[in-house]
């Protein structure tokens, strides 16, 4: 049974190479690529690799190499349809219906191909002759060689009616396909169809295969009424499904670990003359799912190059809100404003390649976009419009459906709406002093930590050194370093969910802190959700929230931990005061442990190094001070 195209690469978007793979081979990550030992021979050293980007594994100890396909045949002793009809099942795809009329159109998409590919090779020959000679000159004005030219396959559609329709027809072509291939206008009430593409110069567009199905055109008469004309939907072209120069830029995307979108042609064609080959552009839309979803699998963060005025900062905003739902762990967009008026192609050739550069390296990240989106939209001068603010971002930020990433999206958004307001007034302080809880310490002692992250960098730079509590200092949850990590984490995690209040001053601080366990971090980053994702900031909105996130049975085992020995301020009873106090307690006392953990394991390394007797102390002695350091009096 012969399987259409588009069928297989539905199959191949929707299951990666690395998921099919996983379920006989022990995959593990390696930069871009996954390695493993060989499901083809026995080994000990791994010299299987999966390329998720490429779309296909190899085994460098036997030589095999393929795509899903051809994995499930080597491995299951599957036949190709019995491959292609198991993986169709697990991607949701529904299997074709084999029928005459599917055949059918298998063989006109074969037959259209043909018709763009004879399209632009008449393209390309006209543009190197005697009516070529307008289109030339603009090429070369705007930097572009013959050789460049010759390697995006840049022709010219003549001014005329019919000069394409006749040439393909004298190939063979009926005037039906030529129609539907996009290459010539007709209808009911056109008697005599005509070229699409006229008095302009063509730019080739491809698949990933590099095979042309369809054209833009940019008009060299400055009367057009379109600039540019693109080829309409056809059987081969679906405009929101393609990029321009994606077959080129797949590789060099995937070496350089990145993929530059521009906005138009001539852009994508000047960075890569400037050496940026893993360039590409969307086919004069909005980028789309489908585009995104295809730039992903050339590399993990593309950076969308726009112009700095009103109409690129709107784009990129489309594009933020194109992508917030579809973000996924590692996965993002990066974005690049040029001056206002200044395309891609205009910077490239006034600052060169390096100037270019240096502009891609220090991209912004999505998560600036859409707070610059947000923040820049209005005057958030009172508390209701803060609110306003905070209430917009939480919307956005909700439409994440990866539950890592939206959780991580949420303590970002707290930082910055912290650091826009931290040094508003309120009625109850004086004008510009700040609110924040005394035992921060000073961060003007701190200038080192300067940047977007020195609120949470300096927070405990100076702790207030206050003495401990007896009944915290006397609580079994004190002793022994054995015990340590699980009994004050759990202790400091039981109060906020018996006391949710103190995130309202101390969420930042609660999302800087470094837990020992995963467990205890997934608990932490749930509780610090649920500021955003419910409507009330109680003991019971707490709870619904760890229910739904199936976090509620790893909660009670913390409860469990502290029910019988922990301080009492971590008591749902506990009074205010006592809590707060409590809390600033286990603060010290976790900023202590941290250090010493950060002095134990450089003393570690050094008595790894050298293994003397002084090394060898000096890892005792700290040892022994972690063990006793929440039995210490500050």
């Amino acid at each position: 049974m012969r399987f259409p195209p588009h069928f297989l690469d539905e199959i191949r978007s929707r299951l990666s190479v690395s998921q099919v793979v996983s379920r006989s081979v022990k995959l593990r990550r390696q930069g871009r690529e996954f390695t493993g030992l060989s499901p083809f021979k026995q080994e000990k050293t791994p010299s299987f690799t999966v390329n998720d980007q490429k779309g296909f594994y190899h085994c460098f100890a036997t030589g095999e190499h393929g795509d899903i396909f051809t994995f499930l045949i080597k491995t299951e002793g599957l036949s190709f349809p019995e491959a292609v009809e198991k993986l169709a099942g697990e991607a949701g795809v529904p299997m074709p219906v084999v029928s005459k009329e599917a055949e059918q159109k298998t063989e006109q998409n074969d037959r259209l191909r043909e018709i763009t590919e004879k399209s632009a090779l008449f393209f390309e020959q006209s543009l190197l002759g005697p009516e070529g000679a307008q289109a030339r000159n603009y090429l070369q004005q705007r930097g572009v060689s013959r050789d460049l030219a010759e390697k995006f396959r840049i022709g010219f559609a003549p001014n005329s009616r019919n000069a394409l329709k006749q040439h393909l027809q004298q190939a063979g072509f009926g005037e039906k396909d030529i129609i539907l291939s996009g290459m010539a206008i007709g209808g009911t009430d056109i008697p005599v169809p005509y070229d699409r593409f006229r008095g302009r110069i063509i730019f080739p567009i491809t698949d990933l295969k590099n095979r042309v199905i369809a054209f833009g055109g940019r008009a060299l008469d400055p009367d057009q009424k379109a600039k540019y004309l693109n080829s309409p939907e056809t059987p081969l072209f679906h405009k929101g499904f393609q990029v321009y120069n994606g077959a080129n830029a797949r590789q060099a995307a995937y070496e350089q670990k990145t993929v530059i979108i521009a906005e138009g042609y001539m852009d994508v064609i000047a960075l890569s003359s400037a050496g940026f080959q893993n360039a590409v552009a969307p086919l004069g839309t909005a980028l789309t799912v489908e585009q995104l979803n295809l730039l992903w699998r050339m590399a993990e963060e593309p950076i969308l190059c726009f112009d700095g005025d009103l109409a690129g900062k709107k784009a990129a905003f489309r594009a933020v809100e194109t992508a917030l739902p579809l973000l996924k762990p590692g996965f993002s967009l990066k974005f690049v404003f040029l001056p206002d008026g200044v395309d891609p192609d205009d910077y490239v050739r006034q600052h060169g390649r390096e100037g270019m550069q240096l502009l891609l390296e220090n991209s912004v990240p999505l998560s600036n976009v859409l707070w610059q989106k947000e923040y820049e939209a209005g005057d958030w001068n009172t508390p209701e419009r803060r609110a306003a603010l905070e209430q917009n971002l939480t919307n956005l930020v909700n439409s994440i459906e990866n539950q890592t990433v939206r959780s991580h999206y949420f303590r970002d958004v707290k930082s910055k709406l912290w650091s826009a307001f931290q040094n508003r007034s309120t009625p109850n302080s004086k004008a510009g002093q700040s609110n924040a809880p005394q035992y921060r310490g000073s961060q003007s002692a701190n200038s080192k930590y300067r940047g977007s992250n020195s609120y949470i960098a300096g927070k405990f730079a100076n702790p207030v050194r206050q003495p401990a509590s007896h009944s915290l200092l006397e609580s079994p949850l004190t002793k022994g370093a054995d015990r340590q990590n699980s009994a004050y984490e759990a202790a400091m995690l039981v109060i906020l969910m018996n006391h949710p209040f103190l995130l309202e001053s101390e969420d930042e601080l609660v999302a800087s802190l470094k837990f020992a366990t995963p467990e205890a971090e997934r608990l932490r980053d749930a509780i610090l959700e649920a500021q955003f994702t419910e409507k009330s900031l109680d003991r019971a909105a707490i709870r619904s929230h760890l229910e739904k996130s199936n976090l509620y049975s790893l909660a009670a085992q913390m409860q469990s931990i502290v029910a019988q020995n922990g301080p009492k301020c971590a008591e749902p009873e506990a009074d205010l005061k006592e809590v707060q106090e409590g809390w600033h307690e286990l603060m010290v006392l976790h900023h202590k442990a941290e250090e010493l953990k950060r002095e134990l394991e450089a003393a570690e390394r050094a008595f790894r190094e050298e293994d003397n007797q002084q090394n060898f102390e000096r890892l005792k002695s700290l040892r022994e001070a972690l063990n006793q350091s929440l039995n210490e009096v500050f």
